[in-house]
């Protein structure tokens, strides 16, 4: 076979190719499964999409104070449509995942308020936008305390916890759908939703938001669907589709995308300003992707948790486990697996895959963290990349692909890698 011959020239042994092969036979109906639901979605966003009545009008860039610019309020009334919420922030100024995060947080919590995550420790990006860890500018430097109730064995909600841990100061309940950097699972959205409809039951009028990053397009329904007062995400995972150059989002509620617009911008402004600097037509045409991009990752998912598992080795979610975010956790068991693994999602990567990626003390981390990633977008975690902290139980967190045939290359590179370091017996 011709695809034989190039993956060869790539660096692949016929023995790491002909186990992938036979790993890759068995997913036939998995995937078609996938197809299915990247289909729904596709035909959800083209809807929005067409119901908003989107026109090349809005591609034209602003500047400055961006007034009425006609293409970011179009498409932040598309994500509406799509998450089914009353208003939306799309916005090039909300630079990650954690900003959008942090904005939504501070935007709708008040000094005396305090925040309760009821899926135990959040992402450790968040710890220092929390106060868990002492950082300059934190919730907790204003007076918004914080409470966790961490998950039962096997990654269930302790409800009875929950329970006990609500009071007349919680305002804001978060719930972290994927797994971060654990080895927990990832929630569905009928278990968000379930979880929200218990502490709905105790405190009506608090605030459920989910941080919605990697989930996103991964099921049939998001969690604004099942009572989510906001749901949060980047735009350079999921709903980028890989085009979008930086970007975040907020849906919900229209009274908590007021409180934080207003944080986003000042108090007074909100969301009447912030130009789109030339950024609509690549949020728009990523949006348009994002379905069949997702779709490929968690194609990249399944064969990477199936060809690890049939080696031994410990994965979340597992070989035949549905799946709720793109995210692929892989406990390897030591430092220099988790590096063989990102060394090798380098080396398949369509830039720098010439360079060796090495662990490093990252910002906002509290151990040493290696990430690989070739990515056309510095950081995108929709496009094929790799990463983990180098602590206990190392393990490595691999995601994204803008096709499926990248992230089967990648996950081969991996296995190769760990191969010729005799990390792994085929």
């Amino acid at each position: 076979m011709k695809t034989d011959a190039i993956y060869k020239e790539l660096g692949i042994s016929d023995q790491v190719l002909d186990y992938c092969r036979k790993v890759e036979k068995g997913l036939e109906d998995r995937f078609a499964r996938i197809d299915e639901t990247a289909e729904y979605n596709q035909m959800k966003v083209i809807k929005a999409m067409q119901e908003n009545r989107v026109s090349d009008v809005h591609f034209a860039a602003t500047t400055g104070y961006g007034y009425n610019d006609l293409g970011r309020d179009t498409l932040e009334k598309v994500y509406a449509s799509i998450f089914h919420t009353e208003e939306a922030l799309v916005r090039p100024n909300l630079i990650s995942g954690t900003h959008a995060l942090h904005v939504a947080l501070s935007g709708n919590l008040r000094p005396g308020d305090e925040l309760l995550s009821p899926v135990g420790k959040p992402y450790d990006t968040l710890e220092e936008v929390i106060g868990i860890r002492e950082s300059a500018g934190s919730l907790k430097e204003y007076g918004v305390s914080y409470r966790q109730v961490d998950l039962l064995p096997g990654g269930k909600f302790d409800y009875q916890g929950i329970a006990a841990a609500i009071n007349n100061r919680t305002k804001l309940v978060t719930i972290q759908r994927s797994k971060g950097y654990d080895t927990r699972p990832t929630f569905s959205v009928e278990q968000i939703g379930e979880l929200i409809s218990f502490i709905k039951s105790i405190k009506p009028e608090v605030i459920c938001m989910v941080d919605n990053c990697y989930g996103e397009f991964v099921e049939t329904i998001e969690p604004t669907d099942v009572g989510a007062d906001m749901a949060v995400g980047s735009l350079i995972k999921n709903p980028g589709g890989g085009l979008a150059p930086i970007g975040g989002y907020i849906v919900g509620k229209r009274e908590c995308i007021e409180q934080a617009s207003y944080r986003l911008s000042a108090p007074g402004l909100g969301r009447e300003v912030g130009a789109s600097l030339g950024l609509n037509t690549a949020f728009y045409q990523g949006l348009f992707l994002s379905p069949t991009v997702v779709a490929g990752a968690l194609k990249g998912a399944i064969f990477a948790a199936n060809v690890y598992e049939k080696l031994g080795f410990a994965v979340v979610p597992d070989g035949k486990e549905e799946r709720y975010d793109i995210i692929q956790a892989i406990t390897l068991g030591s430092p220099e697996g988790v590096i063989a693994f990102c060394q090798g999602i380098q080396a398949a990567a369509p830039v720098d895959s010439y360079v060796s990626p090495e662990p490093w003390d990252m910002p906002g981390y509290d151990a040493p963290v290696i990430m690989a990633a070739g990515a056309f977008v510095q950081g995108s975690s929709i496009e094929l990349s790799a990463d983990g902290p180098i602590k206990p139980p190392y393990a490595v967190y691999f995601q994204g692909g803008l096709t499926w045939y990248h992230a089967k290359l990648g996950i081969m590179m991996s296995l190769q890698k760990l191969a010729e370091k005799n990390l792994v017996t085929l």
